[in-house]
């Protein structure tokens, strides 16, 4: 990667992650069929910031769904790493551990989900393939990369699904509906691989513009609640052709599209 010459691979993160920031992503990862059909449930929490806050929270919701569950946060800051061995000391299932997108784990383990949110932010869009080939490369098999980007509280998110063979899958935007204005509030958290790409003439713009319009249209039904009034739109996109995915999070102000649809031309 440009810019990057030594181990651990990349660089330290903002440190910025709050209490609830991630909670949404964390979420989507607990339903999702990776982590349900793995023999192995370890996930990592990449570049997890200034405290031990979002991978303990990680753990907590994920094993609502796999009491199995384990994790490991990586930061490139060795101080942030043990002040999190302090704050998270006894926690079973949990452990931190100093590395990059090399994703350093012992005895030859694999992660079936590797979570790098607000990491690739301060990188250049050029330097994006090669994190996800190296992040990816650790997976197991039918792992997953889930790479995005969130707004400080975590009511606006978005993040790419790759798998491990490095390609990209499908853009998830995620969003609270109540008191939501427009959806596109979501093309200034848009991932690295796409925040630059949100102009006329790409597809993820064709997107974004689409559920703005939808959402407009749907205002019919707004008395009705915003879930009804997403779904509404969310059903008018999936008729329009949008190549929707995970329809049972609509409900939770998410939709998902298949990352052909919003490729970089």
């Amino acid at each position: 990667m440009s810019g990057v010459t030594s181990s651990p691979v990349g660089r330290p993160t903002r440190g910025t992650t709050g209490t609830n920031r991630l909670r949404r992503i964390d979420r989507w990862i607990a339903r999702h069929p990776v982590l349900r059909r793995t023999e192995d449930p370890l996930v990592v929490d990449l570049g997890f910031g200034a405290s031990s806050v979002t991978p303990v929270e990680m753990l907590s919701r994920l094993r609502r769904e796999r009491p199995d569950a384990r994790v490991v946060g990586l930061e490139i800051d060795p101080e942030r790493v043990e002040r999190a061995r302090a704050e998270a000391r006894g926690i079973d299932g949990l452990r931190f551990a100093r590395g990059g997108f090399e994703i350093p784990l012992p005895r030859g383990e694999r992660p079936a989900v590797v979570r790098a949110m607000n990491v690739l932010r301060q990188y250049d869009e050029g330097d994006v393939a090669d994190a996800w080939a190296l992040m990816c490369a650790r997976l197991q098999p039918d792992g997953i990369l889930v790479e995005g980007t969130c707004d400080e509280i975590g009511r606006v998110a978005t993040w790419i699904e790759v798998g491990a063979d490095a390609e990209p899958r499908s853009l998830t935007i995620s969003l609270r509906l109540a008191g939501l204005d427009v959806p596109s509030i979501a093309a200034e958290r848009l991932p690295k691989a796409l925040i630059h790409r949100n102009v006329l003439g790409e597809r993820v713009h064709e997107f974004v513009a689409s559920v703005d319009r939808e959402w407009t249209r749907a205002a019919a039904v707004a008395p009705f609640g915003p879930v009804h009034r997403w779904r509404t739109a969310m059903h008018a996109l999936a008729d329009a052709g949008w190549p929707l995915v995970r329809r049972e999070r609509w409900r939770l102000g998410e939709v998902g599209v298949a990352w052909d649809a919003v490729a970089p031309r």
